[in-house]
């Protein structure tokens, strides 16, 4: 989709606002605290229908009011397409594309695609298990939305399975047994699916990855990513049946896709654990490209690319490299001080005091910091 417009509606810090967009580059300037990162949130909320700050649903509507409305419009396979989303505080959310109501939230994924850079990706190396884990997934789904259905039923059989071993309170009674059996061949089944996604998406980003990490930090290196779960060896219902004993005594799921590891390694070492600053940072900026560029050839054009002051926290050597690889498409950035040489946006929009306006000439309209 090309975003050409967004309208706004008590969300976050905005009472009312619209905002147009080039379908090259617009930046977003102005200083700390004035809402421009809210401006790319309601962005990614279209894609997702879930803040990319991790923010809860109630966060997003302005203190003070129990509904806010997000609408873009643009245009996808040319033709005109509108999404509106109503977050509201005292009732369900609603969807709608081309004034449709969706029945079902999985049905707005693949409308707007996103890739959002921001400056806690950091975590992506340097966080737990989890966080890799949603990269994949997420990269999954923007590439293939039919997939969603798999995460969601493995999410939703984890749920079942760990309240029935909550239930049985460390005592494996035949009718437990009977009904873990259940479970365990659902989760099996589901597990199974996701595992091979995963492993599939894995084996193209390798190659991708490697390659935006040499021009991220301008060296070579033997950058790794790898996704070997221990259970698929056996599979998925041998291992659960070796965990049984144990999951009945802990009341919880010890084995499975949400415990899975996706380990990075550069220069043979992991990581998270060896690798410096520097390195962490530029591989986190190289899994933002890599499952850019994958979801871009299967889905057949480029996500709109988000991003969020992520030259405030690169050095100049990797803002130059980062300007010099971003990919071909749409991309909306904000930023607090001067953009790095090399950027040269279309459109440059000032946020101030609640409002977005073109910016004036001059050298703040290109986001120059001010004293």
């Amino acid at each position: 989709m090309q975003l050409q417009q967004l309208s706004l509606v008590d969300f976050r810090s905005y009472a009312t606002v619209e905002v147009a967009f080039d379908e090259g580059l617009t930046a977003v300037v102005g200083p700390n605290g004035q809402g421009k990162t809210n401006l790319l949130e309601a962005v990614g909320y279209l894609a997702t229908l879930a803040s990319f700050r991790g923010a809860p649903t109630d966060a997003l509507v302005r203190a003070g009011t129990d509904q806010a409305v997000i609408r873009a419009e643009g245009r996808r396979d040319g033709r005109r397409i509108q999404i509106e989303a109503e977050i509201n505080l005292a009732g369900r959310n609603r969807v709608q594309v081309n004034k449709q109501r969706l029945q079902r939230a999985a049905d707005l994924l693949g409308a707007l695609r996103t890739t959002v850079f921001a400056p806690d990706d950091l975590r992506l190396v340097k966080g737990g298990p989890g966080e890799r884990r949603r990269y994949l997934d997420d990269a999954l789904v923007a590439a293939a939305p039919r997939l969603d259905a798999v995460r969601t039923e493995v999410d939703r059989v984890l749920r079942q399975r760990n309240a029935l071993l909550r239930q049985a309170k460390g005592r494996l009674t035949p009718d437990i047994a009977v009904t873990l059996d259940v479970w365990d061949a659902k989760l099996a089944e589901a597990g199974e699916a996701l595992g091979a996604e995963r492993a599939s998406i894995v084996a193209r980003l390798a190659p991708v990855l490697a390659e935006a990490y040499d021009a991220v930090a301008r060296q070579e290196a033997a950058t790794t990513i790898r996704y070997d779960p221990p259970w698929r060896t056996a599979g998925l219902a041998s291992a659960l049946a070796d965990a049984r004993d144990d999951e009945i005594r802990r009341g919880v799921s010890l084995v499975g896709p949400h415990r899975d590891e996706v380990e990075l390694g550069i220069g043979g070492l992991p990581a998270r654990t060896h690798a410096s600053q520097g390195e962490q940072r530029s591989l986190a900026l190289a899994l933002r490209l890599a499952a850019h560029r994958v979801v871009a050839e299967a889905a057949g054009s480029p996500p709109l690319l988000l991003l969020d002051d992520v030259f405030s926290e690169l050095d100049p050597d990797r803002s130059d490299a980062l300007v010099a690889n971003l990919p071909a498409g749409q991309t909306i950035l904000t930023t607090a001080g001067a953009l790095p040489p090399g950027i040269e946006p279309a459109r440059v929009l000032e946020v101030r005091d609640g409002s977005v306006a073109p910016a004036a000439a001059g050298p703040d309209a290109r986001g120059t910091q001010s004293p």
